[in-house]
């Protein structure tokens, strides 16, 4: 009885049947017996003397021995810890207090040391209070407002205006003789695609171009991405200057090509980053700023003035050591960076103009210098005692005055750019928030507001200082710090009156370039439109504030996103899949879903499998164009649209398929109900055949990403003709009317199989709007309507669209499997460790999981198949950007679809319904018809 007692209640180790389960020895030996309890000993002090956790000495009494002051006054510890407590606070850091953090001079050093790895625009502080911030491309650039304003920034585009900081844009200027610069710069563009750098209205430098740049002779292949262009116009010297603005993911490789294509090697200067400063004694400034722990002395009388001005570093996208100059030695051009040399600012909306008259007042004339120490101004006094420079200053500032005679930007010429000197605008600002309008009664009658209509800005008008970099500089570093303005203002005699600098007011050169907003297309005309002005830099916060005390509103990186979504205008980088920066970022956005998708429990996320779509996260473009050229090559002919696996079609003539091929049931709209799945087929099955399936697998699917084997068809008369082929024959036979006003063919095999063999493998920008309810969404997918799906619709006009039957999810048995194993391993491996690595036949255990390592349930893991063929309806494309349209009032979309599946598409649909396509969000099943249109 007390032996199974002894069992029951004693361990393994312990009593054993009423007796010790190891025999005691015989005898020890003291000294070794001494050391081992010894070394113990000292191991035991060792852990009680050190501490384990981070608390303080003071929170390791007992709570009623605690007392507040023990965390400040040492002396309030007891005797035998205040040792301890000395040494503690020996080791914290000497934190500064917040009033000395807040500090100028502090916040400055601060401040640089946060903007090494991303630079800051100068508007970046008074963003950062009202933005969300985001880190990108190399700046610190504000995303969208924190506050609610979605449709109060739509509103403001429309009826007044909407601000943008976009001085993150990089700009390459190019200074040599015209033509050598003309003859490289044809070869990295093509006339195919609209203006060149030789269009004679922008080669004068009174408009604005934009152009498409691809590598040099590559033309329609290996696409750089869009530009901007502006001439410096002649000046009667053999050396033209010419500014190519882009965007930051861009930069990297056009500056390549550009060096490529001019042979420029030799590094002309080096760039090093130098502090701008505002006072005379630059040295004592830098020594302020390396001193920043020791207090200003009392009898230092510069001490106040002592405060360093914000650093401007330069370029995000280039390291602040890196050349920033190249020079080539057999033509002697040079290709500067002047990225963040030159800020810019976009104005957008109706009344942008207004904004401008009232924030901007021209330069007053001066032909004597304020201060003869200094530098201030003494270009301008130059400039002032030659006549010719006076008259033009005064034919400028009479154009700027007249813009406010205006109703909206777009009425000026696209592009229009004027060249203009300006006084400082901080002077001007109003007492109070207005919001700026136009005085339309002043120039009710005017001819000359009728003449810049009709003829634009004269050619000489165009002309600014801000070209010359020599100039830019001694604005930049003679410009008045804000403490000296606001000591001035405390000196008037009439607190808030205006105050008049005199001769000390800094003279600033800009640029207004006009943006001519929606150009393409027949609604909404001139949408969007307003100015961009280019200002030298240390300005930015000068003219920022002003501008926001004239009633606009600011927007960010989401804002500019929808300014070109309704215009309906690609958007750099997102809508351009065949150049790097747009490969780039299809990568990170499908990185980035991907994880959020991965993040969500497989119950509380949607089964792409079950749903039929292949690729949610990122559009397979290539694979998209091999599908489509791969069933043009199978059937020999254009097949029935109704028919979604041509391979397995007859290829005489125009044939229907067998109806074996698609035994597909629809769920009827009324009841929702799927009637049959559709079964998806097997790797081994017919569709999967070698010219169609793509190879890479869910985890390696960016390397079609990296080589791109398509291209966008860009070519401004073949883009019209399919224009003119989207429309359908309503009213009075609009589509022919349009053709023949157009110059176009009507669609026959002649005009489209010629088109077809020349681009085998392109996309076309379509945009598309739907018929009735629904909201596209990002990756959504462009559909042909079978026959019957126009048949309902013509008899039925509420018909929404047709449903998707539902999928059968093929990796789920592989999933569960993976799953099982998993959980056998570990309950193996809790067991017993030992037994498993013994074991043989876990080996193929580890292979099988090895190959299912990319499963993930709900997500297509395999080789992709034939995308056009593996729904129901054939997939013509995928949606880019989709949102519901406040410019439109129903759902828009943007996106790309097959060249070749829109002719066939086009060729096959009866007249009346031309341009209708289906589409299906990837996380739903429901089809809805849309309109197809491709504007140029």
């Amino acid at each position: 009885k007390g032996q199974n007692r002894g069992e029951r209640g004693r361990g393994r180790g312990g009593w054993q049947g009423g007796r010790v389960s190891e025999e005691m020895p015989k005898y020890i030996t003291v000294s070794t017996f001494a050391q081992a309890r010894a070394a113990e000993i000292n191991a035991m002090l060792k852990a009680v003397a050190q501490k384990s956790s981070n608390s303080l000495v003071f929170q390791t009494l007992p709570r009623h021995m605690r007392r507040r002051a023990m965390s400040h006054n040492i002396k309030r510890l007891p005797r035998r810890l205040q040792e301890i407590a000395r040494k503690e606070k020996k080791e914290q850091s000497k934190t500064k207090c917040r009033k000395a953090r807040r500090r100028h001079i502090n916040l400055v050093a601060e401040f640089n040391r946060r903007q090494r790895k991303n630079i800051w625009l100068e508007t970046h502080i008074w963003h950062a209070k009202r933005f969300h911030m985001v880190k990108k491309w190399g700046y610190c650039l504000g995303d969208s407002p924190t506050e609610k304003s979605y449709r109060a920034c739509y509103r403001a585009m429309t009826k007044h205006c909407l601000l943008q900081d976009l001085s993150y844009y990089c700009c390459l200027e190019l200074t040599g003789k015209e033509n050598e610069l003309l003859k490289q710069l044809a070869r990295i563009c093509s006339i195919d695609t609209g203006l060149t750098f030789e269009e004679a209205c922008c080669l004068s430098g009174r408009f604005e171009g934009s152009l498409n740049l691809y590598r040099a002779d590559r033309y329609p292949e290996d696409m750089l991405g869009p530009v901007t262009f502006i001439w410096k116009p002649r000046d009667g010297s053999e050396n033209r200057q010419l500014w190519i603005w882009m965007h930051p993911a861009l930069k990297q490789d056009m500056l390549r090509e550009l060096k490529a294509v001019f042979q420029c090697s030799e590094l002309e200067e080096i760039y090093i980053p130098e502090p701008i400063t505002t006072t005379i004694q630059e040295e004592k400034q830098m020594d302020v700023v390396l001193s920043l722990g020791k207090k200003r002395k009392k009898d230092d009388k510069e001490g106040e003035k002592a405060v360093p001005v914000k650093k401007i570093i330069g370029d995000g996208t280039r390291d602040p050591f890196q050349s920033y100059s190249w020079i080539s030695q057999s033509t002697g051009i040079v290709i500067s960076d002047r990225t963040m040399e030159i800020l810019r600012y976009r104005l957008i909306g109706p009344l942008s103009h207004s904004v401008l008259t009232e924030t901007l007042k021209a330069a007053s004339l001066q032909t004597e210098m304020a201060d003869s120490e200094t530098e201030l101004n003494n270009w301008w006094v130059e400039n002032c005692k030659d006549s010719e420079k006076v008259s033009l200053h005064q034919r400028q500032s009479a154009i700027f005055e007249l813009l406010e005679g205006i109703s909206s930007p777009s009425e000026m010429p696209p592009g229009t750019i004027l060249g203009l000197t300006v006084g400082d605008p901080r002077v001007n600002l109003p007492k109070k928030k207005t919001k700026a309008m136009p005085d339309f009664e002043k120039y009710q009658d005017n001819d000359k507001v009728r003449q810049l209509y009709l003829e634009g800005v004269p050619v000489d008008c165009a002309h600014s200082f801000i070209w010359d970099q020599d100039i830019c500089k001694n604005v930049t570093e003679n410009k008045i710090s804000e403490q000296d303005l606001n000591h001035m203002r405390a000196q008037l005699l009439v607190p808030g009156s205006h105050l008049d600098l005199g001769p000390c007011e800094s003279k600033i050169p800009i640029l207004l370039v006009q943006q001519p907003g929606k150009m393409a297309g027949e609604d909404r005309p001139g949408w969007g439109s307003g100015w961009d002005i280019y200002l030298p830099k240390g300005w930015g916060m000068a003219f920022w504030i002003p501008f926001i005390y004239r009633g606009v509103r600011v927007g960010g990186l989401q804002e500019a996103l929808k300014h070109s979504e309704y215009q309906r205008t690609p958007h750099a980088p997102n809508d351009f899949p065949d150049c790097q920066a747009g490969m780039q970022f299809a990568k990170e956005l499908e990185t980035s879903l991907l994880e959020k998708f991965k993040r969500r429990p497989p119950a509380k996320r949607a089964n792409y499998v079950k749903l039929g779509t292949l690729s949610p996260f990122i559009c397979p473009w290539g694979q998209l164009t091999k599908n489509w050229e791969g069933r043009m090559k199978a059937s020999g002919e254009f097949v029935h649209p109704s028919s979604p696996h041509p391979e397995l079609c007859a290829t005489e003539g125009h044939s229907f398929c067998d109806s074996k091929a698609e035994v597909v049931k629809e769920a009827s709209p009324e009841t929702g109900e799927v009637e049959e799945t559709m079964e998806i087929i097997s790797s081994e099955g017919v569709l999967k055949t070698e010219d169609v399936i793509g190879t890479q697998e869910f985890g390696e699917r960016d390397e079609t990403t990296t080589t791109s084997d398509f291209i966008v068809l860009r070519s401004e008369k073949l883009l019209m003709q399919l224009s003119a082929w989207c429309y359908p024959t309503a009213g009075k036979d609009r589509r022919l009317r349009l053709i023949s006003r157009l110059g176009q063919k009507e669609m026959t095999e002649d005009v489209f199989l010629p088109i077809l063999m020349s681009y085998p493998r392109a996309l076309v920008w379509v945009n598309l709007s739907l018929l009735r309810k629904g909201n596209p969404e990002l990756h959504a997918m462009i559909c042909i309507p079978a026959e019957d799906d126009l048949l309902h619709l013509s008899k039925d006009k509420l018909f929404c669209g047709p449903q998707e039957p539902k999928h059968r999810d093929i990796f789920k048995p592989k999933v569960q499997k993976l799953k099982e194993e998993k959980k056998k391993k570990k309950k193996k491996k809790k067991d017993n460790t030992k037994a498993l690595e013994s074991d043989p036949p876990s080996v193929p255990d580890k292979e099988t999981t090895e190959e299912h390592e990319d499963l993930i349930l709900g997500l297509w893991s395999d080789a992709l198949p034939d995308v056009t063929s593996h729904c129901s309806r054939t997939l013509l494309g995928y949606v880019t950007r989709g949102d519901f349209s406040l410019a439109a009032g129903c759902g828009e979309a943007l996106g790309f679809v097959s060249l070749t599946g829109l002719l066939y598409m086009l060729h096959n649909q009866p007249a009346d319904k031309k341009g209708l396509v289906l589409l299906r969000t990837p996380a739903s099943l429901q089809y809805r018809f849309a309109r197809l249109n491709i504007e140029v």
